[in-house]
């Protein structure tokens, strides 16, 4: 007990002090308190009325047309015929982190996704780090699959009024252009559709998800007619090498699952629905992703995909000898672009709320307005960076900083997962990942392993990055995250 008549200095001296840096960078955000902010921010609250049926959309709205419509001509090249064992191996590191990414949203239905998990886990450096890494994955993903929505965008106005964007306005510098007109209008449209709110959002992807797996049925039917064997006669030319370094451009294609868990604060009944629209929506896009390869590689020599973008309106164009149904795929995939634009556009702006609820990032990315539910500013904010990203930046380089982004979050999942375990053993799970930690450390290797893919720019533009996030944060979020404010009040109380 203290001595009635010490002196002032003793008793300061007996008060608890501050945590030091290395708790700081480490303390971690309950879990109750992340499902009690649920929703909560800046002037209004975002609103439950997503269901399984728009969470699995959501879902698959994010995946299914990036590697198909999109990347399909640059992962070709890279693996030969073998892309189809790419997609495969890309599709079980997917299926690996998606286990561990539906036990943790059953368990935590936030926002966040997995900027959330790492709060709750492994501290608030390490969530930081996280989150930065998806700010990467979402903003540079929407970039590069709007520059492919131009490629298609003229293939549509070739077919059908013969005219087409020169490539002046339709390539991004680097790539023959001087900016790329047609990926900042499409972006810019999603950003129309997400100022009305997420169910009104979430309406408009279901119809554009419908019409992307109808123009894919249509493209194996098609395509099949032309399937030549011979064409798989050197299955794998550049070897087992090729087909990884296929597989990590090809994973950022898988995203999907991880948009959805962003809808956690806006889904009706999260913890049952979000474990089931992650799974779901998974086989259903790696099914068709793997089918579509194996038919467009059946019906095409692999050297002569050379890096096209709109390989798929090509190949029906080969096939049939007619321009039409080129012109249709080309439609639906105008359509099934779009939708990815919107949906992985959406999980930005949740992040980023998630991230400016805790203090990391500025208020303004929090504000929701009264009226519709949504993040205005943050959506106007985000939509008008990627617009602009994508249309000053080659897709190529897009699609690698966008899968390396993936996967480093994805390992950080993994390994979430197994320390949630141990720390909150008796917390309720709507879903649990079988046989762990082994299917997790599995996940956490393939990651790794695919990461070890891609090429020595594409990690050196990552740590650029990463450099620029740790600055930010040191410089803004580490003072002014609400736990470091909550601690700093704590302290001055028992001062």
């Amino acid at each position: 007990m203290l001595d009635q008549g010490a002196p002032p200095q003793d008793q300061r001296t007996a008060a608890p002090a501050s945590p030091g840096v290395a708790g700081r960078l480490m303390r971690r955000k309950p879990v109750e308190r992340l499902v009690a902010e649920g929703g909560q921010g800046e002037g209004g609250t975002l609103r439950r009325s997503l269901g399984l049926w728009q969470l699995t959309m959501i879902s698959i709205g994010a995946t299914l047309g990036t590697g198909i419509f999109v990347v399909l001509g640059e992962a070709v090249p890279k693996a030969g015929p073998a892309v189809t064992l790419s997609f495969v191996i890309a599709g079980l590191t997917a299926l690996f982190s998606a286990l561990s990414y539906a036990e943790l949203a059953g368990t935590i239905p936030v926002a966040g996704s997995s900027y959330s998990y790492a709060y709750a886990t492994m501290g608030e450096l390490i969530a930081w780090v996280c989150g930065w890494c998806l700010l990467l994955e979402y903003g540079v993903s929407v970039a590069a699959v709007a520059v492919g929505w131009g490629e298609y965008l003229n293939e549509l106005l070739d077919g059908t009024i013969g005219v087409t964007i020169p490539d002046a306005l339709s390539a991004p510098p680097g790539a023959g252009g001087v900016f790329n007109l047609p990926a900042l209008i499409v972006v810019l449209l999603a950003m129309a559709f997400l100022l009305g709110g997420a169910k009104e959002s979430a309406r408009a992807n279901t119809i554009m998800v419908c019409v992307k797996i109808a123009a894919l049925v249509l493209f194996c039917a098609i395509g099949f007619t032309g399937f030549r064997s011979g064409n798989y006669a050197h299955f794998m030319p550049l070897g087992m090498a090729g087909v990884s370094a296929a597989g990590a451009t090809l994973f950022f294609s898988y995203i999907g699952f991880d948009a959805a868990s962003t809808a956690g604060e806006e889904a009706k009944d999260a913890q049952r629905d979000l474990p089931r629209a992650i799974m779901l929506s998974l086989v259903i896009v790696t099914t068709l992703y793997v089918l579509v390869a194996a038919v467009a590689v059946g019906a095409r020599p692999w050297r002569r995909f050379d890096d096209s973008e709109a390989a798929l309106a090509q190949i029906m164009r080969d096939v049939t000898g007619q321009s039409f149904w080129a012109t249709l795929l080309a439609f639906c995939a105008v359509i099934a672009i779009a939708s990815v634009v919107l949906t992985v556009l959406y999980g930005q702006t949740r992040i980023l709320f998630a991230m400016s609820r805790d203090g990391l990032v500025p208020k303004v990315f929090a504000r929701v307005h009264p009226k519709t539910g949504a993040p205005r500013a943050n959506t106007v904010i985000v939509s008008v960076f990627c617009g602009v990203l994508a249309a000053a930046v080659p897709l190529g380089q897009l699609a690698d900083a966008t899968s390396i982004g993936t996967l480093f979050a994805f390992a950080l999942v993994n390994v979430a997962v197994v320390v949630l375990r141990r720390t909150r053993p008796d917390m309720p799970r709507t879903f649990r990942v079988p046989l762990s930690p082994v299917l997790p450390a599995l996940g956490f290797a393939f990651c790794a392993w695919m990461m070890g893919s891609l090429s020595a720019v594409t990690w050196v533009v990552f740590g650029v990055w990463m450099a620029v996030g740790l600055v930010f944060y040191f410089g803004y979020g580490y003072r002014r995250s609400r736990l470091a404010t909550a601690e700093g009040a704590a302290v001055a109380t028992e001062k």
